[in-house]
């Protein structure tokens, strides 16, 4: 059928509720917004599902997660793991308590017990939860930082990752092959509930949760001694970070943390901002006014859903909040926690790694030939760094010390096998507290950290799309660079150029071709001279494509000017692409 019949069928058909009936003949003098809705279905793809909110094929509604979840259903009764259930965790936008609960009652509908959350709960606690209950499987209900028009559903594999190959293909697989969504089953909550199908948890995972979290504290006694005069400004972004943040920071011993009354309780319609990411500035503007109104320390926000954690620290010479990209915390709290492991445990372990995505700085590269430690570059994506944990636990070979990616997102501990905004809340105040007892801010613990291995600037550039002529320029744009590899970028002569959708690295020079070593993934990425670097890749969450690049400098301010320069560079690149 094409989009028209398609559509005509969800009008006609009362399997579909009256709503959705009420929603789709209100555009029906409106050809583009139906072939938007129609054409294409919404792709079920390797990090799950993420749409605008709406009645169509292509949106995300109870329709197109409960065929999702029937998929996944059907997969994980081929895998023989419908006996171990499945965890399921949602955010505070809108219809993510409806989703969730349908999602539930699709897998109870197939015999699969559910154990839903009472409530919002960030990320993190769903990837913990999963393995902590032994499900075979997770789903959580967020669109993470996207606009309020958004939602999403990602699923989780039983060791706590989202998931990867091969379970990524088969259940994409299984959910593809469901043509017609009236042979996705439901049933009702209180039938569910009744037959034990469906299980509500909360607070018993919320506090083994924390419990596991306090583990991770390296040096309770500087909290102790420095941590009722640290003040902390915090943020959830009218997302689910609110009550665990504090409660880990009340629980271990900070007792000046403000939060911005503005966004502190959850709304889904993100009121006070256009964009709910701590990567945004204009995410930080109320919680930087209430820090200067109570002469904070450092200032936090997580995103909706708590994995990513965004940051300014106060730079006490200047006065002025000093914003750190996700790269910079990231290796702030790589060096802070490999540091102080190897001091406490008089030594590091001789299969310790730290690991990292391509698109991060290599600072971290530093970090780790720093510690003779091993250095691990992974996809986008932190259900890579999660996998690289499982093979670590699996073949008994690798101790896992550190891992993030720069998308504000890092993981400290294994408790969970998702970046953890909170975990990271409660390390970078340990982290504050430690550097204070010897006389330091945060901000001076990173400039040490620059003179120590090296000035690495890295940054970001993007440009979004909208609709299915998007999707095509993203393609095109990709298209042109693989076919077209430039020789020059700026300054910098391309050295080397990587091609990880066809596993190919080719030396500049000499032709010589050699693999990636790494599954095949849309992306592009040219190493230059100087220690310069591209990357190129369409964002897995968002109609954008991302070009991220880096430089290293003589100083701070020389590779700002270095970066500037690149940026500029890029941007232009852009322009002649999108033209």
């Amino acid at each position: 059928m094409d989009y028209k019949e398609i559509y005509e069928e969800w009008i006609r058909n009362p399997y579909f509720d009256e709503e959705t009936t009420k929603e789709l003949t209100a555009i029906k003098d409106d050809d583009q917004e139906i072939k938007e809705r129609f054409s294409v279905d919404l792709e079920f793809g390797t990090a799950g599902l993420r749409g605008i909110i709406g009645a169509g094929v292509n949106r995300m509604n109870i329709y197109v997660v409960r065929r999702a979840t029937q998929g996944l259903a059907n997969y994980i009764k081929k895998m023989g793991g419908e006996s171990k259930g499945v965890a399921i965790a949602y955010d505070s936008r809108r219809m993510s308590p409806e989703f969730s609960e349908e999602a539930a009652l699709c897998l109870a509908a197939n015999g699969i017990k559910a154990y839903r959350f009472e409530s919002l709960r960030p990320t993190p606690e769903l990837s913990y939860a999963v393995r902590h209950l032994g499900c075979i499987a997770g789903i959580n209900v967020t669109a993470s930082h996207n606009p309020p028009e958004y939602n999403g559903y990602k699923v989780y594999w039983e060791d706590g990752a989202q998931i990867t190959p091969p379970h990524d293909t088969g259940i994409m697989a299984e959910v593809k092959a469901i043509t017609d969504l009236s042979v996705c089953k439901t049933m009702d909550r209180a039938e569910a509930e009744k037959a034990g199908l469906f299980v509500t948890i909360g607070k018993e995972v919320d506090d083994d949760y924390i419990a596991e979290l306090k583990k991770l504290v390296l040096h309770p006694e500087c909290i102790e001694k420095y941590g009722k005069d640290i003040k902390v400004v915090y943020t959830p972004l009218h997302g689910t970070g609110n009550i665990p943040a504090r409660r880990i920071l009340k629980e271990i011993g900070f007792e000046n943390v403000y939060v911005v009354p503005e966004q502190e309780l959850p709304d889904g319609e993100f009121p006070t901002v256009s964009y709910p990411n701590p990567e945004a500035a204009e995410a930080f503007e109320l919680a930087l006014k209430l820090a200067k109104e109570k002469d904070a320390d450092l200032v936090l926000a997580t995103d909706p859903d708590a994995d990513r954690l965004g940051v300014y620290v106060k730079d006490t010479k200047s006065g002025e909040y000093i914003t750190l990209t996700g790269n910079m915390s990231g290796c702030l709290l790589a060096e802070y926690e490999i540091s102080q492991k190897k001091e406490l445990e008089g030594g590091l372990p001789a299969d310790g790694a730290l690991i990292k995505t391509i698109v991060t700085s290599n600072l971290a590269d530093e970090i780790a030939k720093g510690y003779n430690i091993r250095l691990i570059e992974v996809l986008t994506g932190f259900k890579y760094i999660g996998q690289q944990i499982l093979g670590f636990e699996t073949t008994g070979k690798g101790t896992y010390l550190f891992g993030f990616e720069e998308s504000y997102g890092c993981l400290i501990g294994t408790h969970a096998r998702d970046k953890d905004a909170i975990v990271a809340t409660m390390a970078l105040c340990e982290a504050a507290a430690y550097y204070k007892g010897q006389g330091k801010t945060l901000w001076d613990a990173m400039i040490d950290m620059y003179e120590k291995y090296g000035y690495y600037i890295d940054a970001i550039q993007s440009v979004g799309f909208k609709g299915l002529e998007g999707i095509a320029k993203i393609q095109s744009i990709m298209d042109t660079l693989r076919s077209e590899v430039p020789a020059k970028i700026g300054k910098y002569e391309v050295l080397s150029a990587r091609d990880y959708k066809a596993d190919t690295i080719k030396d500049m020079k000499t032709g010589n071709v050699t693999p990636t070593g790494l599954p095949s993934s849309n992306v592009l990425y040219y190493d230059m001279t100087d220690g310069a670097w591209l990357c190129v890749r369409p964002s897995g969450t968002e109609p954008k494509v991302k070009f991220y690049y880096g430089v290293k400098g003589s100083s701070l301010e020389d590779a700002k000017a270095l970066s500037d320069e690149l940026g500029k560079e890029v941007l232009a690149m852009i322009d002649k692409m999108v033209k």
